[in-house]
């Protein structure tokens, strides 16, 4: 079936995107299965010598001389693996190469996944523990895991291969990256958020990130455990999110935005029609009634773009009851806060800030910046009449997440804005290891702006637990 490729094949870029049996064959099986855990994760840290990538090389070249990739491009996922592994082995013997068990099994690894899936990147990918792959090019790939950036041993064959992989990568959902448009913003299949930006921009080879989701959603119970909030600060938030409060969370980059966000919207009820605007659709809501809508760049000729503010005016013509924004960037703001303001209560969405405070700031210059020429004053009333809740979340100094701030925006007083904070992060020193200790706490507030809402709702008597559990924790009566 795979007889000798032409001299004029041999040459084809292996790298190019196959047809989507054999693209997308690998997401669909483990990589890296014939190693384990532990050995995948040692594999990763241990440094390769040159004479194995000069071997890879060499029987790498032998195969494409011996496949007909038009071929395997008609194999499900695991047959097209069985038939390269196969074909390796042949070589390996023909050319009398000496390897252990184990090298061997890597070896065919590394091939395999170059040929069906994403090259070098596979085995990270199959990792639940990584939060960020970044490749800096070929020869330097960093990994965050438990909240440190670490340098791993993982490189590709040259820029020429990591370019491939970038362009597989985007091209499967329907973008490209090139000289003639060297950024760009994609997701791989699970959802895991991508941005690529290529030379002549990226001066040392093409420059690949991928912030990757975990398999297993995180809930706001599971973040709980984790320290990020306290069980009474979590249960203000269900709360919040089940009384249709406009929300916006604020934070950092690598603070937790879109993975509270997710969290949130897990208590939003399940005959709500719910409509997302993302730039890479990466948000994994669980209800029945969700319309995904995703912004798409110019084309070739520079025109064609749908833009974040496209998608949020066209989400007013589609009867939503919530509005869910990924990210928030520039004057689609204006049109959130009008949505939030116009029956669409309970919307969400997240920004870059540092502080609650200056998440008011900013979402005021993005609508100065959209080229609305609103005085001040209306434009702050505005954010005030729309806009319920800040919560804001920070990555910490030793790697940890914390949501430090649930701020409710209460109204003006002249010209200024006026807020007022339900529950503040201290933090109380250090441990031995390194981490930082500290404790959720209650600012003294007892009646919340929202309380009526929650009595709406039928709310109330869980809300008022849940703000004296809060104010007991807050003056170490509750462990």
């Amino acid at each position: 079936m795979f007889g000798k490729r032409s001299a004029g094949a041999a040459t084809a870029p292996v790298l190019a995107p196959r047809a989507p049996a054999a693209a997308t064959a690998p997401r669909k099986t483990e990589p890296v299965a014939s190693l384990s855990e532990e050995r995948k994760v040692a594999a990763q840290e241990t440094p390769r010598s040159e004479e194995y990538y000069q071997m890879k090389s060499m029987i790498f070249g032998a195969l494409i001389e011996a496949i007909d990739l038009s071929q395997l491009a008609k194999l499900d996922a695991e047959s097209a693996r069985e038939e390269i592994r196969d074909i390796i082995n042949e070589i390996i013997s023909l050319k009398n190469v000496v390897l252990s068990i184990a090298e061997q099994e890597e070896l065919l690894d590394d091939i395999c996944n170059d040929v069906l899936g994403y090259g070098p990147l596979e085995p990270l990918l199959a990792r639940d523990d990584i939060a960020d792959i970044m490749v800096n090019g070929a020869s330097r790939t960093f990994i965050e895991t438990g909240g440190k950036i670490q340098l791993t041993n993982i490189r590709f064959r040259d820029n020429a291969q990591l370019m491939n992989i970038c362009q597989r990568i985007v091209s499967q959902v329907g973008r490209r990256v090139d000289e003639s448009s060297p950024i760009c913003d994609a997701r791989l299949a699970d959802g895991s958020r991508v941005n690529v930006i290529a030379p002549p921009l990226a001066i040392d080879g093409p420059a690949l990130t991928i912030r990757k989701f975990k398999k297993d959603k995180l809930t706001l119970d599971q973040i709980t455990k984790f320290g990020a909030i306290s069980p009474p600060g979590a249960e203000i938030l269900k709360i919040m999110g089940k009384v249709r409060c406009n929300i916006v969370i604020s934070g950092g980059t690598g603070s937790g935005k879109t993975t509270l966000l997710n969290c949130l919207t897990n208590y939003i009820e399940h005959d709500e029609r719910v409509i997302t605007c993302e730039d890479a659709a990466e948000l994994q809501l669980q209800q029945p009634h969700v319309v995904r809508l995703e912004t798409r760049p110019p084309n070739l000729e520079g025109t064609g773009a749908v833009t974040m503010r496209d998608l949020v005016k066209n989400c007013l013509r589609m009867r939503p009851e919530r509005i869910i924004v990924g990210e928030v960037r520039g004057p689609e703001a204006f049109d959130l806060l009008q949505a939030m303001n116009t029956g669409h209560d309970g919307s969400m969405g997240t920004l870059h800030a540092n502080t609650p405070r200056e998440c008011l700031s900013r979402i005021e210059s993005m609508i100065t910046m959209g080229g609305f020429s609103l005085p001040s004053k209306t434009l702050r009333e505005m954010i005030c009449s729309s806009v319920d809740v800040i919560i804001q979340a920070q990555r910490m100094r030793d790697g940890s997440r914390r949501i430090t701030h649930i701020t409710e925006v209460m109204g003006m007083e002249g010209e200024v804005i006026i807020t007022q904070d339900l529950m503040t992060y201290e933090i109380l020193g250090e441990d031995a290891a390194g981490k930082l200790t500290g404790r959720h706490r209650s600012t003294g507030v007892g009646r919340p702006r929202f309380w009526e809402r929650a009595r709406y709702f039928g709310e109330e008597q869980r809300l008022a637990a849940a703000l004296d559990q809060l104010e007991q924790m807050s003056e170490g009566h509750v462990a």
